[in-house]
């Protein structure tokens, strides 16, 4: 798998975003393009420690099956359609695609500008990344949405 740390797959990300359009449907799923950029913004704010999510931890069950699942976030396996998401990252109302692109790829950016760090927010579903784990998840859920949008 990619990692979003990696100079290259940062270029492929951005153009991608760039190609996205007002007029860019999804090939799956309920989301809009402008839906898709802020829902995409959500776990790269989360690894940079800029935002939370809600509600309690999850409990020893929760925590097993997340165990478990986790492998599945990096690695080279594509991520299934219509995939159940965090609540935090539900969004609802309509986006407006212009902004949303550009404040995607500006987080992507500085995400990436991280490549250096070594030390990182654990993750209150699945507990600590390293930081190929962190490049390459982050990849990987940008690569799966847009390929959604055909980008």
């Amino acid at each position: 798998m990619k990692s979003l740390f990696d100079a290259d797959a940062h270029e492929e990300i951005q153009n991608r975003i760039e190609n996205l359009t007002t007029e860019s449907k999804a090939s799956w799923g309920k989301m809009s393009v402008g839906q898709m950029c802020t829902h995409c913004q959500k776990p790269l704010e989360l690894a940079m420690g800029n935002m939370n999510l809600s509600g309690k931890r999850p409990g020893f069950m929760k925590r097993l099956v997340f165990k478990i699942y986790k492998p599945l976030m990096y690695n080279d396996k594509a991520w299934s359609q219509n995939l159940p998401t965090a609540r935090d990252f539900i969004i609802r109302d309509e986006k407006d695609v212009i902004t949303e692109k550009a404040k995607l790829a500006e987080l992507v950016t500085s995400f990436h500008g991280l490549k250096d760090t070594t030390e990182w927010p654990a993750h209150p579903m699945f507990g600590k990344f390293t930081h190929e784990q962190w490049g390459k998840m982050q990849y990987k859920h940008l690569h799966h949405h847009l390929s959604q949008f055909g980008v």
